[in-house]
């Protein structure tokens, strides 16, 4: 795959899989802009390694689901490159998966939802939203959301977690149906646990080996197993493909 002359925005890529799939873009020669909200240090050793791989990157500091600093980090990047071709919405609101410590569904409030909501979904919107001029004028660009296996296998039940990530596929849906005619297209990777990242560290071991011993490829994804797909889906490859979701979990899930 060639990325040479592109602009990937991709949120939330300071670690796990965000930061893999800013390394496997920058493989390919792309230009990446590397968001994060907190950790700086992080995002600018991701946006270091990507230069160190071939590609072009910087880091930029946003909160995805404020719409004024996603506009201002657009207008920022547009200023910059002059273009924003493939964008990623990788950011999620931080959520430990532990089936120890989840909420049961008697003991979730609106409010647990409301913020999964926000973290997926308000923030693929704001980010979506900003770029659709550019990308319109242009007549092309691809849009990729990370969402989650969970929402069509919830092997464990994260009530808030998993119902954000499918109302993000809806909404990634009837975006790809409205944004077709202008070239844009709009898909869904779906990983299952990926380890290790921040959000899997307190996922016990039987847990692991309870869904590897489902999982017919027999291993959990590690972050570079999702880049892949990711990449496929931004290229010319996946050229007349829109309103997919991709599920990367070792066939536990087959579609």
């Amino acid at each position: 795959m060639d990325f040479k002359g592109k602009t990937v925005l991709i949120t939330g890529s300071s670690r796990g899989i965000g930061a893999s799939i800013a390394r496997a873009f920058a493989k390919e020669g792309a230009t990446i802009i590397i968001n994060y909200v907190q950790n700086e240090k992080a995002a600018a050793e991701v946006a270091a390694d990507c230069i160190a791989l071939g590609g072009d990157a910087w880091h930029i500091c946003a909160d995805v689901t404020d719409e004024g600093a996603v506009k201002n980090m657009v207008t920022e990047i547009l200023l910059e490159t002059g273009t924003i071709d493939i964008v990623v919405n990788n950011a999620f609101k931080p959520y430990v998966f532990s089936p120890e410590q989840r909420k049961l569904a008697w003991e979730l409030s609106w409010e647990d939802y409301e913020e999964q909501l926000h973290g997926a979904v308000k923030s693929a919107h704001h980010v979506c939203q900003a770029v659709l001029p550019a990308m319109q004028k242009k007549n092309s660009g691809s849009i990729i959301n990370i969402v989650s296996n969970l929402a069509a296998f919830p092997i464990v039940p994260y009530h808030e977690y998993t119902t954000a990530k499918s109302a993000l596929i809806g909404y990634s849906r009837n975006l790809a149906k409205e944004l077709g005619a202008f070239g844009i297209r709009v898909n869904c990777v779906a990983p299952g646990l990926v380890y290790p990242t921040s959000a899997s560290e307190l996922t016990k071991e039987e847990t692991k080996e309870m869904i590897i011993s489902q999982t017919p490829l027999k291993r959990i994804a590690n972050p570079d197993d999702v880049a892949g797909p990711v990449l496929f889906l931004a290229s010319d490859w996946s050229r007349f493909m829109t309103g997919q979701t991709l599920y990367v979990d070792g066939g536990l899930v087959m579609k």
